[in-house]
Order: C-alpha cells, then sequence, then structure tokens
C-alpha cells in the first residue's frame, strides 16, 4: 500500500471513528414486577437509596405507565415499541413474532447502528423462578450475546414460604434467604453486568440489565428483612362490600388463597416484598457506582423502569392484571447526562412504548416508526407541553400458543384459537384521570378524577356531573386502536 492510498483511508475513516467517539452508550435496567413504592415516588417505608441518586440527577416520571400489566404482554410491548394489539400478545404464552415476524425491536435498532448489543437476566418474558437460568422466552435476534445467572434463590427453592404447595411464581411466597447478596442470581447479574462496562471501555455498547426481583417468590438475604418490622408493613383494610357495583373485570386478578390471608401472612408478604426492593435497589446501587469508577457516567445514558405495577393490598388486590393505578403505573427515570431538564420531577402521562423512539432519538440513530413518540422534549424541559394520554389495557380468557420458550425466529401461528370466554379492559389516563371500559362498556364502566381521590375510591363514571368527561375519555380510548 502507497503512502499516498494509505492517507486517504485515513482521511476518510478519520470522520467515523470521531463520530462513534461521541455516541453515547446505553445502560438499560429493568426491574420485575416493580411498583411505585420507592422513595424517590414519596413512599415513606421502602429504601431505595440508588434508585432515590439515579432519579436525583436524572429525570423522574411521575405519571408513566405500561400498556398491559403483565410481564410477556408489556416487555414485548416495550422492547418492540408496539402496543400489545399490534404484537397480538395478551398471555405469557405467545411469541411476538408470531404476529410481526419481521419487527425490528429496541435492541436490534442499536444493533443496525453498530452498537455492542448484549443482555443479562430478563429482559423478554421469563417464567420466574421456573425459567431463572435459562434463555425464558429471550428473542434470540435482538442480542448479540446473552449471560443466564442462575443463583442460590434457584438452588434453595424448595425452602420458600407460598401458599399454594409446589408454586412460587403465579402466587405470593417469599424467603429471608441464607448467605450473601452475591449468591443470589440478581447479584449475579450485576456483577456480570460490571465485568461487561469494564469489557467495553473502547466500544459503544447497549446493555440490557433485567433484575428478577422484587417479582415473587420475594428472596432477599436476611438482612433487608430486618429494614422493615412487620408492625410498619400495614396492609389495607377495606370493607367486606368494597366491591359491590363495580365491575367484576376491576377485580378480575383476585385470588381465592390471597383473599383467605391471614394479617400475619399479608404483613409478611408486604415485608418481604420490601426487602426484595431494597435488595435488588443494592444492585442498582453497583451498577451507577461502576459507571463512575470507569468514568463511564458522562457518556452513558441510564434508563431504569418495572415492566408493569403492583397490588400489596389494595382494592383488596395482590400482584398485577388489573388497570387501577397501583397496577398500571411504574417507576420510569432516564438519565443523560446531556438533558437540560435533569434533576427534575416530571408530570406528564408517559408511557413505556414510547422508550424505543427515545432512546433512537437520544442517541441519533435511525429507527422504525412505533407506536411511541420521543420524550425528548420533556428530558429537556419535563414541564412542556405534551398532549399524549397513557393507554393500558388488559385481557382474560385469551387462548395460549404452544411455542416453545427460546425459538430462534418463531413462525406464525396461522391455527392461532381465537379470544375464549373472558373479558377485556381498556384504560385512558389523562393527567387528571382514568376512564376503563370493560367489553367496550357493555360490563362496566369506571371513572377517577386523581385531583379528588387519588386512592381511586369513588367511581364518577355514572356521575351526571361527570357525562361529558365520560364522553370526552370514551372519544379519547377509541384512538388507542386506530
Amino acid at each position: 500500500m502507497t503512502p499516498r492510498i494509505l492517507a486517504l483511508l485515513l482521511l476518510f475513516a478519520a470522520p467515523t471513528f470521531v463520530a462513534a467517539a461521541d455516541k453515547m452508550n446505553v445502560l438499560y435496567i429493568a426491574s420485575d414486577d416493580l411498583c411505585n413504592r420507592l422513595a424517590t415516588y414519596g413512599d415513606p417505608i421502602v429504601k431505595s437509596p440508588n434508585i432515590d441518586r439515579l432519579a436525583a440527577k436524572g429525570v423522574r416520571f411521575d405519571r408513566a405507565y405500561c400498556q398491559f400489566p403483565l410481564c410477556n404482554p408489556s416487555r414485548a410491548s416495550f422492547l418492540t415499541g408496539l402496543r400489545p394489539d399490534h404484537t397480538t400478545v395478551y398471555n405469557n404464552s405467545k411469541h411476538f413474532r408470531e404476529a410481526v415476524p419481521e419487527v425490528q425491536t429496541l435492541p436490534q435498532t442499536f444493533q443496525k447502528a453498530f452498537y455492542h448489543v448484549g443482555r443479562v437476566g430478563k429482559l423478554y418474558h421469563y417464567g420466574v423462578p421456573t425459567q431463572i437460568g435459562t434463555e425464558g422466552f429471550d428473542d434470540r435476534p435482538s442480542w448479540q450475546w446473552t449471560v443466564n445467572p442462575r443463583g442460590r434463590d434457584k438452588t434453595d427453592e424448595a425452602k420458600i414460604t407460598t401458599l399454594t404447595p409446589g408454586q412460587y411464581g403465579g402466587t405470593l411466597s417469599w424467603m429471608a434467604a441464607e448467605g450473601t447478596d452475591e449468591e443470589q442470581t440478581d447479584g449475579l447479574i450485576a456483577a456480570e453486568v460490571v465485568g461487561l462496562l469494564e469489557k467495553h471501555l473502547d466500544r459503544t455498547f447497549f446493555i440490557a440489565c433485567g433484575f428478577f426481583r422484587p417479582h415473587t417468590p420475594y428472596v432477599a438475604p436476611k438482612k433487608w428483612f430486618e429494614l422493615y418490622p412487620l408492625e410498619k408493613c400495614t396492609p389495607v383494610e377495606l370493607p367486606s362490600n368494597y366491591r359491590d357495583g363495580l365491575p367484576e373485570g376491576a377485580f378480575g386478578s383476585a385470588k381465592k388463597e390471597q383473599d383467605a390471608m391471614t394479617d400475619r401472612q399479608r404483613r409478611e408478604a408486604i415485608q418481604a416484598y420490601y426487602a426484595s426492593i431494597s435488595f435488588m435497589d443494592a444492585q442498582v446501587g453497583k451498577l451507577l457506582d461502576a459507571l463512575d469508577r470507569l468514568k463511564l457516567t458522562d457518556k452513558t445514558i441510564v434508563v431504569f423502569h418495572s415492566d408493569h405495577g403492583y397490588h400489596l393490598s389494595e382494592h383488596g388486590l395482590w400482584q398485577k392484571m388489573s388497570i387501577w393505578e397501583n397496577s398500571a403505573r411504574v417507576p420510569l427515570i432516564i438519565y443523560d447526562p446531556r438533558a437540560k431538564g435533569n434533576g427534575k420531577p416530571c408530570g406528564r402521562t408517559v408511557e413505556l412504548v414510547d422508550l424505543h423512539a427515545t432512546l433512537a432519538d437520544l442517541c441519533g440513530i435511525e429507527a422504525p416508526k412505533t407506536d411511541g413518540d420521543s420524550l425528548r422534549p420533556l428530558l429537556d424541559d419535563p414541564t412542556a407541553a405534551w398532549s399524549h394520554p397513557a393507554f393500558t389495557q388488559v385481557t382474560r380468557g385469551t387462548a395460549v400458543s404452544t411455542l416453545t420458550p427460546g425459538s430462534p425466529v418463531p413462525p406464525v401461528d396461522k391455527k392461532a384459537k381465537k379470544q375464549t370466554k373472558g373479558y377485556q379492559g381498556r384504560s385512558v389516563r389523562t393527567e387528571r384521570y382514568r376512564y376503563i371500559e370493560w367489553d367496550e362498556g357493555r360490563a362496566g364502566l369506571q371513572l377517577y378524577d386523581y385531583e379528588t381521590d387519588p386512592q381511586e375510591q369513588k367511581n364518577l363514571a355514572n356521575d351526571p356531573a361527570h357525562a361529558a368527561v365520560v364522553k370526552e375519555l370514551s372519544a379519547l380510548l377509541k384512538t388507542s386502536t386506530n
């Protein structure tokens, strides 16, 4: 190669090298079944110092909502940027590529931009705890590499207290574990991510970290349980006729074994959930410390959120699969070192389906058209005008597919059965109201005014004084399926 040719190659290569050096990294952190019971969101009991410090330097979204309060539908939605009616995923058994086989997912968008893209732990759906340590219900085209840790929580599974013998994920279960944080699956996940950060100092990366806690079984080392005395873990007390007059679908997630819990069992479950949050929070702290130590903080966008919210006795319910505020609302924090709104909370209604468009926009890379909108204007000004409501839906009684978890690129299931007997709820959330229709209104309506009723105790749907609000929000709700 002549000196002239070499000089020309270096000349044309230089701009590409500079552009790559200026790219922002992404550390994407997802928690499992985490509601907004965090100190940064005003919870007076839960200790979450590391998530709090991320919120203090980034933008904390106070009205962020999932699109479906169940793991697989929600994760398929926010990792594609498509609403559940577009992925047609309404349960934990159907893979989104059956309906949209060629869709470009969020991590694939970063692969196309020549990022080094991988995940550790749960990003797409995993059966918890049965699939811990496996590929789960992953989407292999989304990642260049994956890591699936399996910790002591899985090994000691038989020691877990459970309301339903032999079951640990779909029912309430908990354990104050022996040993250290580092032995637990989430501890191993944090260690793996830190190791990857150390290896990618000279590469532009999109690293997705999926923690399993606080998903049931609520397992954390004993020291975290000690932070929460049982007398401070107070369940909500409701009158015996609380459900009377409300749509049946509003309580469709109720379970007999949970309704029959003793006061002590309720307190122990809440204590264990809190302990699992604080344990998971400590693992988030290890990642933030690593970014600081490796001098990556100023060139890494950090996202933290949950897949959906969670009930801890509110409305007499536990876990998820409702579209009350506790189940539909999620914690969402975005830290972009360049954002002008850092350190300020945002009260606009936003959705997890917005994340694909947002991260591509922040990193200056091309993304496919999605059902979401970039939140970049709100990161620069959290009080900016924003007219986007949040839509959440829930469906029960949907037929499942027979796709084997871990299949590389599943085929379209042309023989998929239609929805079986069940119910469907759709909700629209504005900054002031939530409006819900069950089976298009045939099975009931709900309307709540959060300015006067933040605990959702008074259904205003049939109040003549709110007829205009119902009409307006019903029309708005129909736009979610367009």
